[in-house]
């Protein structure tokens, strides 16, 4: 009896009126939305739109962070040491939840294990696109182009390692085709190298090129999803285009530290995912080129394992990860 009345204690502890009472009342502070990019970038404006919204719903200020660099390593690394209270928040992608896990397992930091994960948010398509001079108007002409000449034509990307550069990889892998990666500083640069004929091909956000499309300056393929885009809706799919199942996009989600209350988690994501519904942020989100993604924690944690997965084999298959 004496060795369960520790464990009896901590239990009534950990249920008492006044625990509970401490998840109902908060936020009590200001919290912290961390943006792991500049201003500008996606996670800035999808962090300053939900901020309004949720300072407006709680009485206590939402403010924003941004944190740019290391793709994203930094933000990562300090809402994961971060207090578990719900007073910071990430604002976690694809990048730094699961490429940069496959690329360096040396992060400081671990998605599943530092991580309680709140819900996903949007997920960001690309559009492959390529420069008008390119002898294909359309993606079965590309890839029977590509095909002629194993290694000659190019591509360009944000980066190695970068979204771009692994939606490539696996666009490649299962069409057969063998090109030339070009990494760029960024996908505004890499976009530029599409204008000038520099490289031929490359996939990119919506925003950097659907006006560059619509103008005839480039030539746009198709999306990278299964659904066609709100912000593009004339340009089709690479599955309604004979790609089967291809569904590569960058997947936006709100992360908090490892050890959150779930009262806490359940009350920040029933009202953001109030919030993603309201038409003006709906049409909002579609503007930038955003598809607005399933708002619950347990499908965010399914969707995480499953795309640390895939890009755990991407980046071994092209020799990119690095051991422990």
């Amino acid at each position: 009896m004496q060795r369960r009345l520790p464990v009896l204690a901590l239990l009534l502890a950990t249920l008492s009126p006044a625990a509970m009472a401490q998840d109902d009342a908060w936020p009590t502070q200001t919290v912290r939305l961390i943006a792991p990019s500049g201003p500008g970038g996606n996670p800035d404006v999808l962090a300053r739109l939900l901020a309004e919204k949720l300072s407006s719903k709680f009485g206590k200020p939402f403010i924003v962070e941004n944190m740019p660099g290391a793709g994203g390593i930094l933000a990562a690394n300090l809402v994961a040491k971060a207090p578990p209270d719900g007073h910071m928040v990430m604002f976690g992608d694809s990048g730094n939840m699961a490429i940069n896990p496959a690329l360096n397992p040396n992060l400081g930091y671990d998605p599943i294990k530092d991580f309680a994960p709140v819900t996903a948010l949007v997920s960001l398509p690309t559009i492959m696109s390529a420069n008008p001079n390119v002898p294909a108007s359309t993606l079965d002409e590309f890839i029977a182009l590509a095909k002629k000449q194993p290694g000659k034509m190019s591509y360009g990307s944000a980066g190695a390692g970068s979204i771009h550069h692994l939606t490539m990889a696996i666009f490649a892998e299962r069409t057969g085709i063998e090109l030339l990666h070009v990494p760029y500083r960024g996908g505004s640069a890499m976009v530029n190298g599409l204008l000038t004929g520099e490289i031929q091909v490359g996939w990119s956000g919506i925003p950097n090129v659907i006006e560059l499309i619509a103008s005839g300056k480039l030539r746009g393929y198709c999306v990278s999803v299964l659904q066609r885009s709100p912000s593009t809706p004339a340009m089709p799919t690479c599955d309604e285009l004979g790609q089967k199942g291809f569904d590569v996009a960058t997947v936006m989600g709100l992360q908090a530290p490892s050890g959150t209350p779930p009262k806490v988690i359940a009350r920040l994501q029933a009202e953001v995912a109030a919030a993603m519904r309201e038409p003006a942020m709906v049409t909002r989100m579609h503007q930038l080129g955003m598809v607005m993604e399933e708002n619950g924690t347990a499908s965010y944690v399914a969707f995480m394992k499953r795309d640390m997965e895939r890009y755990a084999q991407v980046t071994k298959k092209l020799g990119l990860s690095e051991t422990k």
